[in-house]
């Protein structure tokens, strides 16, 4: 008797489970962005929102809630209800880094979150302005070992992807460079425009556009091969340091506990949106790849990245209390 009650129990969760799947959604999903609106990750999840409603009639809510280096948006979608009408857009800095930035973290990564898909990645772009001498990543290389810490690289902030794909740069290239950290990419493209500063790192999103327009000049993107929008950019790894290879990337997660069906439905949907051409093109426009895949290859990333980026944090000494 135990046993068939049991089984029944099982029996009617399942039921219900797959009912819930095969009606969701029957309401707005939200989607937090853990950023101000108009940057890089806001654009990404509007445009894959967009194109996800399109396809279904799915309607989504863009929310954007900044603040602690997108802990706080990431955190409070961790207390949501898993119920799949909430979503976070969190990328490489809240999901992989911050575990070993902040010395106290209001969530954890792995055990809080259900991974739904890998939307896209970024590469990051080496700059200076157009009157520096630099002229390739190969006149900072020597300028740097003729004169330790004499040149200056800004990154938007202490313990940023940016920061620490600097730092990775310099043990590659066995220099040493003055790190200026700043509040955001705003101030910091002034400098560099303007000459107050050698050198800065930042997504391709954020600075394609001072690119394109000439305002700065592009001396190497740091993902293994070339960006297609700056095909005439060679990559760090092309550059002479074979395996370098750093992005930032982009990626939906529910709260954990969330129905593994309801996840595939989402994850479904996802891809279907990132293999069409038209939405590959506006993100390649933001000089954003896109990617897709499982929630198992996403939640493999995650679990990879946490323990590469942690030892670049221990590292470089960086620390957020």
């Amino acid at each position: 008797m135990l046993l068939n009650r049991r089984t029944l129990v099982a029996f009617f969760a399942l039921a219900a489970a797959t009912s819930y799947a095969q009606t969701y959604p029957n309401r707005p999903i939200r989607v937090v962005v853990p950023f101000p609106a108009g940057g890089g990750t806001d654009i990404i999840a509007r445009e894959v929102t967009q194109k996800v409603t399109s396809a279904t009639g799915w309607v989504f809510v863009v929310e954007n809630k900044p603040g602690a280096a997108g802990n706080m948006g990431v955190d409070m979608v961790v207390k949501a209800p898993a119920d799949g009408y909430t979503l976070v857009l969190g990328q490489s800095s809240n999901l992989a880094i911050s575990p070993a930035l902040y010395a106290k973290m209001p969530y954890d990564a792995v055990k809080d979150l259900a991974p739904v898909v890998q939307v896209a990645n970024a590469p990051f772009v080496l700059v200076t302005g157009t009157s520096a001498p630099y002229k390739t990543l190969a006149d900072v290389v020597k300028a740097a070992k003729a004169k330790p810490r004499h040149l200056n690289f800004a990154s938007p902030g202490n313990g940023t992807v940016a920061h620490l794909t600097g730092e990775l740069l310099q043990s590659a290239a066995g220099i040493k460079m003055q790190h200026v950290p700043y509040k955001g990419a705003a101030q910091a493209l002034t400098d560099v425009v303007s000459g107050n500063v050698d050198l800065y790192l930042g997504s391709v999103p954020t600075l394609i556009g001072q690119i394109r327009q000439g305002k700065m000049r592009s001396l190497a993107v740091t993902s293994a091969k070339r960006v297609d929008d700056l095909p005439e950019v060679p990559s760090i790894n092309e550059s002479g340091y074979k395996g370098f290879d750093a992005v930032t990337w982009f990626g939906l997660l529910a709260p954990a506990g969330t129905s593994k069906d309801v996840i595939a439905k989402l994850n479904s949907e996802f891809n279907k949106a990132l293999s069409q051409s038209d939405l590959r093109k506006k993100l390649s426009d933001q000089g954003a790849i896109p990617v897709g895949g499982s929630p198992e290859q996403f939640s493999s990333l995650i679990k990879e990245d946490i323990v590469r980026w942690g030892q670049v944090v221990k590292q470089s000494g960086a620390r957020i209390d």
